[in-house]
């Protein structure tokens, strides 16, 4: 079975045909990076993550393109409250980003470009699409005509006349249309601002993308994601600009994640429920973060709670278990007399593959391939059972299941505890960086030895530690 993808576009599934065989080009949108990313924000990172690995599997080359809006109103604001720059709120919650990623077990992609570094090309872009009579002035500002556009609308599937807009678009009287969005913004006195043919400014939210998109990737994608909140206004605005410029499609299959609630509740900063990745991944494992993440299929919501997680964290077990059994019974089973794996073993270890590799195929469908991973471990517990046990057989076992975690990655390998003599020494190290004012390396050791379920208490006879 060829893989195939639901195209938000035509509202259904086709099969996946790169543009160059064997090559795939993947733009996601990424954060902006005011503050770290809560997990509505993850969502998308551990799926297209996903997505990108399956398509290294099955022996595409993937160049993997993540933004970071590292210049707007928010980061604005989030420096003005700190007293400090725009650049250094940029910078510090980028490498925020990168750890909560790396603790999700999410690879970095091919290339995170940023805003700041691209202004030249998105000026270039926005010239452009003056110059063909797609924007045009005023006061500072420079708007887009989306009646001049005849797709508008197409993506999110609504006529020009009934759309209804997000709250990123704001009524304006210098706008031709109320429909028309904003490509580039006069500075207002105070704010960080790059010189344009229109003055002072900063570009807007949607031409960002559509500039970095095809410059790390040129005019079409293969594939563009994002969450289901982007699809309109923001992909919608993207694909206006992209495709009056360029004539061509600006991607051939667009992908969406659906929402992620809590406790059957939509996340909101309103309602205070929203929960900050570097937050859980102090009380979670990654590998249970990630079983969560993807047990559900990706366009359906996902609901968040205690009972989710405490699944999670069983089922993930569960596997470890089964293959930390099955490395301790090839460590002490005698290597000689035994010979090659059974025919019926070779079948059933076939058969979960080919099951796994089907679900996968059909448009990413993460939660039965996880279903694969739990036949392994049936059949994993099964050998184990047996008195004699043939070391080619585990080994075996142990390829498959190599194969079935290379893209869900729900087992992370044996984590060495730490011994009491590293604690204490830890624990005085974070006692001298927090006399010494380094509250980065004492929060740093503070979170190393939560990971390692090691909790710290403030006595009145000084810093005391225990294992959870």
């Amino acid at each position: 079975m060829a893989l195939h993808i639901y195209n938000t576009l035509i509202r259904s599934k086709e099969e996946f045909v790169p543009q160059n065989p064997g090559k795939v080009n993947m733009y996601v949108c990424g954060p902006t990076v005011y503050d770290y990313i809560h997990i509505g924000n993850a969502r998308p990172m551990v799926f297209f993550d996903v997505v990108r690995t399956y398509l290294a599997q099955i022996g595409n080359e993937v160049n993997y393109v993540v933004n970071f809006t590292d210049v707007d109103d928010k980061l604005i604001r989030k420096a003005e409250q700190l007293n400090t720059t725009v650049p250094e709120v940029a910078d510090t919650f980028i490498k925020a980003y990168h750890k909560d990623l790396e603790g999700l077990g999410i690879q970095k992609a091919t290339i995170h470009p940023r805003v700041t570094e691209n202004m030249d090309n998105i000026i270039d872009f926005i010239q452009e699409l003056e110059q063909n009579g797609f924007a045009y002035e005023k006061g500072g500002d420079v708007f887009y005509r989306t009646n001049k556009f005849p797709g508008y609308g197409k993506l999110s599937h609504q006529k020009l006349d009934e759309l209804q807009f997000g709250i990123r678009i704001n009524v304006d009287e210098r706008k031709e249309n109320p429909e028309d969005f904003v490509l580039w913004k006069a500075a207002k006195p105070g704010e960080i601002f790059w010189s344009s043919p229109w003055g002072d400014g900063r570009p807007g939210w949607h031409i960002e993308c559509s500039a970095m998109a095809r410059r790390y990737l040129g005019d079409t994608l293969d594939i563009h994601g994002g969450g289901q909140d982007l699809q309109f206004p923001h992909h919608e605005c993207e694909v206006a600009q992209s495709e009056a410029l360029t004539g061509k499609p600006l991607a051939n299959y667009w992908m969406h994640n659906g929402y992620i609630k809590i406790n059957n509740e939509k996340m909101s900063k309103s309602l205070g429920n929203g929960i900050l990745v570097k937050d859980l991944r102090k009380e979670f494992k990654k590998e249970a973060i990630r079983y969560f993440m993807l047990s559900t299929h990706y366009r359906n919501p996902l609901n968040f709670n205690a009972e989710t997680m405490d699944q999670a964290t069983n089922s993930v077990e569960r596997i470890a278990n089964a293959v930390s059994n099955l490395k301790h019974r090839l460590d002490t089973v005698t290597p000689d007399g035994h010979g090659p794996v059974r025919e019926e073993l070779k079948q059933k270890l076939d058969g979960i593959l080919h099951r796994y590799y089907e679900k996968m195929d059909d448009d990413f469908n993460t939660p039965d391939a996880i279903t694969s991973i739990f036949e392994w471990v049936n059949e994993a517990n099964l050998l184990l059972q047996e008195s004699v046990v043939n070391p080619e057989e585990l080994k075996a076992m142990l390829t498959v299941f190599d194969e079935l975690n290379t893209v869900l990655r729900l087992y992370a390998g044996e984590e060495a505890e730490l011994l009491d003599e590293e604690v204490e020494k830890l624990i005085a190290e974070r006692i001298q960086a927090r006399k010494d004012k380094n509250w980065s390396r004492a929060d740093e050791i503070r979170d190393c030895l939560a990971a390692q379920g090691i909790m710290l208490e403030d006595t009145a006879q000084g810093m005391r530690w225990r294992r959870k």
